[in-house]
């Protein structure tokens, strides 16, 4: 989670000689919910260095676009940014081999050129066997201990080796079958040794190479970052900025986007996917984790960079455009009992809805472009 300081660039936005009170509200909200507790701070966070790399290894030194924060990086002490470790992530990342019927790589969902999401309202596995919820970005996870719309994953360590035992996605009976097709292709051994110091591969191994690869996946540096941060005046237009004034006043947004990454890492249920005839949600979301009633249809909140990108949206893909996910939250969610109750209904204008979308487009930035490998070990 960020601290006071990455809250500065929400709230410093708007000049001196343009209307404050949108950001007043922002700031009155924010220290209300940091009194009531809402925003909690990450343990694994904070002002610290970055975890040294191992005796022999390159350290990889992340560089962080406009806007992000260096004090708020999730990189475990035991899996320290590597030259080595982040190569072979990379490869493991995008080699398909590493599926049942070798038709499937952690790419194939999570694909450079859609901003590292697949475009799809529910991601394709082996066979095109069609999963039950959109692919999130794999976009500034390093700023993130919990993983996946529900939470399961603790570490992005385990979310890298998750989908290889499902039997949607990668198809894997369990990760035993994954470390015998990666033991199989005798040019990982050398790279696991350059790796890890050693050229045993296992689950454990497999999940901090390719974890290390997603923790380089940044945005930053944005037109908003460079309008908060950078002092250009002209890198948001009027609309842009109306929209800003929306987002962090009449719209509310800033109840759970809120922070240099614009979002709150918690769980809320908006309503999405609830089933009027049946009463009921097909996906239950946070629950299936925790197992409390409370937590029945909530999902986490994404970020919103390169949210203009990332498209469809909410969990299930039941959102085609952010236009839509504007509407969806100016009517109040969709009612259910266990809709979170900060969802309400806005009452936003027109005006105002387009220009909520055009700030959102200006959250675009850099730091994630990457050429896959074309060449795999053998």
């Amino acid at each position: 989670m960020t601290g006071n300081e990455g809250q500065k660039g929400v709230f410093n936005v708007i000049k001196d000689h343009q209307p404050r009170w949108a950001l007043i509200a922002g700031c009155l909200l924010f220290f209300v919910a940091f009194q009531s507790g809402m925003i909690q701070a990450d343990p694994s966070t904070g002002s610290k260095k970055a975890p040294s790399a191992s005796s022999g290894q390159a350290s990889f030194e992340l560089t962080l676009p406009l806007g992000l924060e260096k004090d708020s990086l999730v990189i475990p002490k035991d899996n320290p940014l590597t030259k080595e470790r982040v190569e072979l992530g990379k490869l493991l990342f995008f080699d398909k081999r590493l599926s049942a019927n070798e038709t499937i790589a952690c790419a194939s969902c999570h694909m450079p050129s859609l901003a590292f999401t697949d475009g799809q309202p529910v991601s394709a596995g082996i066979h095109g066997q069609k999963g039950g919820r959109s692919a999130p970005t794999a976009i500034n996870r390093v700023f993130s201990s919990a993983q996946f719309w529900d939470g399961r994953a603790a570490t992005l360590e385990e979310q890298s080796v998750g989908p290889f035992a499902n039997p949607i996605e990668h198809g894997f009976k369990d990760h035993d079958e994954l470390v015998a097709k990666v033991k199989s292709i005798a040019g990982y051994g050398p790279l696991f040794e350059w790796a890890f110091g050693s050229p045993a591969i296992t689950t454990d191994l497999i999940g901090k190479a390719i974890a290390s690869f997603q923790r380089t996946l940044l945005s930053g540096n944005s037109a908003y970052d460079r309008f908060t941060m950078g002092n250009e005046e002209q890198a948001l237009s009027a609309n842009a900025q109306n929209g800003l004034r929306v987002f962090v006043g009449k719209g509310q947004c800033l109840r759970c986007h809120f922070g240099f990454n614009f979002s709150d890492e918690q769980y809320h249920n908006l309503g999405a996917g609830w089933d009027q005839e049946s009463k009921s949600f097909a996906d239950v979301g946070r629950q299936a984790v925790t197992n409390k009633p409370e937590d029945t249809g909530a999902f986490k909140t994404p970020t919103l960079r390169e949210i203009a990108n990332t498209a469809p949206y909410m969990h299930d893909g039941s959102l085609a455009t952010l236009r839509e996910v504007v509407d969806f939250y100016d009517q109040g969610g969709i009612p259910n009992p266990r809709l979170d109750p900060v969802i309400k209904p806005l009452k936003l204008t027109e005006q105002e809805k387009q220009d909520l979308v055009e700030f959102m487009e200006s959250l675009n930035g850099e730091g994630w472009t990457v050429t896959p490998p074309t060449q795999f070990p053998r």
